[in-house]
């Protein structure tokens, strides 16, 4: 009689409970929060012996007291909660270019892959299983890290908002990146690259983005607004953005791509201010490259003329012949023309960004200078441009071969 009394003496308020059921099994019921509307939230288990209730109930004092209990309600699967977060949360904090990276590792990866999985139950392993799966299907190193990062962002938000007790992908061996070390052009590849863009219009285009390292939305956004040649600098403001469309038509094209519709509409804006502090940044401008943007503004100023009606004022520092900002795709392509005519080994656009920022590690520019010219928010960005050129690398090997293997009566005097 006293141990039937024992089993079902009610505890005080707040504290955890275990019974046994009319249906012969064990009960335990532990409170772990507040609810939304304010009652207790109080959660509830169910063992078949004692001891096993006692140990879920001990289980899950432990995950209220460290705070990873997950919020009540419906469990939230992986495909619901990323959809969620893709069209609600990101885009509040990120800007255009960011989402549509996100937007692909989530729909094109991370759905497929993994959206079945109940949330508050992915493991790191199957997180680590879908990585694999990913490369063996042909996913480049690169692509499997920037669906890590999306992943990771996007559960980190589902911590914080209590949807989720802890995140898997913070256990999960993120992949490899397959680092390569890039190879920024020497000093004479650059000067036969200058001397080739000379003979065409925007020269200065590329003037900028090798002695700056501005990025090519940045390069194609900037406006005369933001340069100023009397004092020498100019302000990093905004970014260009490729555009994104989406189906015009009234009745299905049978066009798969919203981009080769015939009535596609764009769905992102042409131009976006900058919003990371360290994307906003005030860049100096050496005394060459303020005479190339002064040329620059004169011969603008004629093809202005020129160009008469046809021309669309849009206050942008190298638009194409009728003012307007050229795309990507050209540009990129008039990159290429460049290398090809100043005979200098193939790259990306972007080398010509790891070009500027070698040499200003090479030059001695302490690495937080450098990191507020090139826009960087994290010291691990600095690292991966730690690379010299040939030229630099043969006069340090002069330098140590003339201190060390020289005679004394050679050795060059202090």
């Amino acid at each position: 009689m006293a141990e039937e009394k024992n089993k079902r003496t009610r505890q005080p308020n707040g504290r955890s409970s275990i019974y046994e059921g009319k249906d012969g099994k064990w009960h335990g019921r532990v409170t772990v929060g507040i609810c939304d509307n304010g009652k207790p939230d109080r959660r509830h288990v169910e063992r078949k012996t004692r001891a096993e209730v006692t140990a879920a109930v001990r289980a899950l004092e432990k995950a209220r007291d460290s705070k990873t209990v997950r919020k009540p309600g419906k469990a939230w699967t992986v495909e619901a909660w990323l959809t969620h977060w893709i069209e609600n949360v990101a885009p509040l904090g990120v800007n255009d270019n960011t989402m549509v990276g996100y937007r692909v590792a989530v729909r094109k990866h991370l759905i497929p892959g993994l959206g079945a999985h109940r949330l508050d139950r992915l493991k790191p392993e199957h997180v680590e299983v879908f990585y694999a799966k990913m490369q063996a299907a042909g996913s480049k190193p690169a692509t499997a890290h920037q669906v890590h990062r999306t992943f990771r962002t996007a559960l980190n938000e589902a911590v914080r908002r209590g949807h989720l007790g802890k995140s898997p992908v913070q256990l999960a061996k993120a992949p490899k990146t397959g680092d390569h070390e890039v190879e920024p052009y020497t000093v004479e590849e650059v000067q036969r690259l200058l001397k080739a863009a000379d003979q065409h219009r925007n020269s200065a285009r590329w003037a900028v983005a090798l002695a700056l390292g501005l990025r090519q939305g940045e390069v194609l956004g900037l406006q005369w607004v933001d340069v100023d040649l009397d004092g020498g600098f100019l302000v990093v403001r905004r970014s260009r953005h490729r555009p994104q469309y989406a189906h015009g038509c009234p009745k299905p094209c049978g066009r798969k791509a919203a981009g080769h519709c015939p009535q596609k509409r764009r769905i992102n804006p042409e131009l976006s201010v900058t919003k990371s502090r360290a994307g906003r940044r005030a860049v100096g401008l050496p005394e060459q490259l303020v005479d190339l943007l002064r040329a620059h503004l004169m011969a603008q100023e004629a093809e202005r003329e020129a160009a008469g009606k046809r021309w669309e004022e849009k206050g942008l520092v190298f638009p194409d012949e009728h003012g307007r900002s050229p795309s990507h795709r050209r540009d990129w392509a008039e990159w290429k023309a460049l290398l090809i005519e100043a005979k200098v080994r193939d790259g990306r656009l972007h080398d010509a960004r790891h070009t500027a920022a070698t040499v200003l590690l090479i030059l001695g520019v302490p690495e937080r200078a450098v990191m507020g010219l090139m826009g960087w928010s994290t010291t691990a960005m600095a690292a991966r441009y730690q690379h010299m050129v040939d030229t630099v690398r043969t006069d340090i090997a002069e330098q140590v071969d003339g201190l060390i293997w020289k005679s004394d009566g050679e050795r060059p005097s202090r």
